[in-house]
Formats: C-alpha cells, sequence, structure tokens
C-alpha cells in the first residue's frame, strides 16, 4: 500500500510543509501493535499529568529517559543476572517507548517505585496563550488609546 493509498482521506499533495507530521503518524501506526511495556497516561490536575510504565525486574540504572524536539523516549536494557528460571512469567526484555509531548509539556522529574517508572508532566502555557476575561464596557465609557495619549500627553 503505497503512501497515496494510506492517506486517501488526507491527500499530501493538500498538505504543504506537514511531511514531519505524516512521518510521526507513519512512525506511531508502525509501532501501534507494540504494547511492551504496558503504560498508563493519568491526569493527576488540569494541567498535570503522569506517565506510569510497568518496569518490573529492571534496575534503575538500566532506565534511560530522554527529551527530544519535544519526543520523550523511554528505554530498558536488562542486564540478565545468571539466573535458572523454572518459569519466566515476568519480562524483562530490551523495549524503547516514546510519546510525543504537546509544544508546551514539560518533564518535571521522574521516579522509581515499586517496578513503576512514573514521569511526571506539566503543560506550562506562557502568558500570552491563556485564556483571559474581557470586560464588557458601557460604548459611552469606552476611551480609545488615541484618546489616552492625547490625555496624557
Amino acid at each position: 500500500m503505497t503512501n497515496n493509498q494510506k492517506y486517501a482521506r488526507f491527500p499530501r499533495s493538500a498538505f504543504v510543509g506537514f511531511d514531519h507530521i505524516f512521518k510521526e503518524l507513519e512512525e506511531m501506526t508502525k509501532h501501534a501493535s507494540d504494547h511492551y511495556p504496558p503504560h498508563n497516561i493519568i491526569k493527576d490536575e488540569d494541567m498535570k499529568y503522569r506517565i506510569e510504565v510497568a518496569t518490573a525486574g529492571f534496575k534503575e540504572e538500566e532506565l534511560k529517559i530522554e527529551l527530544k524536539d519535544g519526543i520523550l523516549e523511554v528505554n530498558g536494557d536488562h542486564t540478565p543476572r545468571g539466573l535458572e528460571f523454572i518459569h519466566k512469567g515476568i519480562s524483562t526484555r530490551k523495549f524503547h517507548r516514546s510519546f510525543r509531548l504537546s509544544e508546551y509539556t514539560q518533564v518535571t522529574g521522574a521516579s522509581l517505585e515499586n517496578g513503576i517508572l512514573a514521569i511526571h508532566l506539566e503543560v506550562v502555557l506562557p502568558e500570552e496563550k491563556k485564556p483571559r476575561k474581557i470586560a464588557i464596557n458601557n460604548h459611552s465609557e469606552v476611551t480609545t488609546n488615541a484618546e489616552l495619549l492625547t490625555e496624557n500627553g
């Protein structure tokens, strides 16, 4: 299947300068069936989130978290400890998970507790992007910038 067939509903020819978005979508669909290790995305507060990754059997030094160009990458590379397993039900295979963060999302910290790697995120909007209330004034009381300039100076 060609890219044109994949995105027939959204033909690339209609989107100029959006190649990076199509590449990200293609990358996401490649890994859509890979669910290892399992993870949760939790909304703690209005603008605070937490990604929890199940990392049972991994030591802190076997995990790596990196943020580059808005992509949060979590990697795990377990070092075998030379144990002889009768049954091995807890997977500790090497993994790579990536999460695309929104423009204003910042990583505020990470912790490893009880086999769960928690990555804390916060959306920090710049002042000009925050919603603001606009006062409704009576038309007779509206002052223009020109009137302010003549009054002040």
